[in-house]
């Protein structure tokens, strides 16, 4: 357990804290002008790990990276969606404010950021406090909502501590939330115009700007776009299958497998007893429930991208993080 401590959002001393804790892999909560958020470095794996971590959440779930201003864009989504001239459109009407714009990534934003998916939600928020929390930090600034898993968003700073008092070393105050509702979240990548969800930025406005936009459910899918729509989410090409903690499976003949080890001991009595594998990633060499889920998303993608017939992923503990990483592998498991 950690002490919490609550600073003023308006004094510079403690927006320099609060940014040099974000720098040192910490998370911190901060006001929007949506809901209160729990941040860390989006471009640090281990850090984003921390805030999954502190909410006791038992999946991942792609998380809103908060930006200083739209110029900011173009480093962290590809080009061809970047320069979409509705991106620019919005933001120069609708930022900062209650809207994210959810555009392919570029690979700084590691895998835990987005769920393992290929996009990634920006947004530039219009409170002061993140704001000047933001451009101290120096960095971009991935965030939930500030709340233990299935409670209620928290709109006020004692709010955040009443739920995760002595999980986060520091809260900054800045009064009541002015919007009080999430974000509204728009797809633009590869050209579409999908809502995924209703927020504090009414479709009436985003469509008056850049046209009608599909919904989930009447165009395309949204199972590779939001989370949790599928039990197949999440899965890569190659067949995954779930063994046992330190379990292996054997290679059948020309097949190429890959091995998801939780540790390396787990990885030194699958490869005594199974394989041979083709590839091998070790989630945690010292089995860390945050290096672990740090990993996660990012091994999937390389082992993926291997060429392979089978993934053979041994489980977790399914404890803190360890549900969350089972949920996931679970996931990748199912079959459509």
């Amino acid at each position: 357990m950690v002490q919490t401590r609550v600073l003023p959002g308006d004094d510079g001393a403690a927006i320099r804290e609060a940014a040099a804790a974000i720098r040192a892999g910490q998370p911190v909560a901060f006001p929007t002008e949506t809901v209160y958020g729990l941040g860390a470095n989006a471009l640090d794996a281990e850090a984003v790990a921390r805030v999954f971590a502190a909410k006791d959440r038992p999946s991942f779930d792609p998380l809103i990276v908060h930006l200083t201003d739209a110029r900011e864009v173009r480093r962290y989504a590809v080009a061809a969606d970047a320069d979409d001239p509705r991106v620019a459109l919005l933001a120069a009407r609708l930022w900062p404010g209650p809207l994210t714009v959810v555009l392919r990534k570029r690979p700084t934003i590691p895998g835990i950021v987005t769920a393992g998916l290929d996009t990634v939600g920006l947004r530039v928020p219009d409170h002061p406090v993140a704001r000047r929390l933001i451009a101290a930090a120096g960095v971009p600034i991935a965030a939930p909502s500030a709340n233990r898993f299935g409670r209620v968003s928290p709109t006020r700073a004692e709010h955040v501590v009443a739920q995760l008092g002595g999980r986060i070393g520091i809260v900054l105050e800045g009064g009541p939330c002015r919007v009080g509702v999430e974000s509204t979240v728009i797809q633009l990548a590869e050209g579409v115009a999908l809502l995924l969800r209703p927020g504090g930025t009414p479709t009436e406005t985003i469509e008056a700007l850049i046209g009608p936009l599909e919904h989930a459910g009447e165009g395309p899918t949204t199972a590779s776009l939001a989370p949790g729509r599928g039990a197949s989410h999440y899965a890569p090409r190659a067949r995954v299958e779930l063994v046992a903690a330190a379990g292996g499976l054997a290679a059948l003949p020309g097949e190429r497998l890959g091995l998801l080890a939780a540790d390396t001991t787990g990885r030194h009595a699958a490869e005594a007893t199974g394989g041979p594998y083709a590839a091998v990633e070790v989630l945690s060499p010292s089995g860390d429930e945050i290096e672990r889920a740090a990993r996660l998303f990012d091994a999937l993608h390389r082992l993926d991208a291997a060429g392979l017939d089978r993934i053979v992923a041994q489980a977790v503990p399914e404890t803190g993080l360890g549900r969350a990483i089972m949920d996931r592998l679970r996931r990748a498991a199912a079959r459509a």
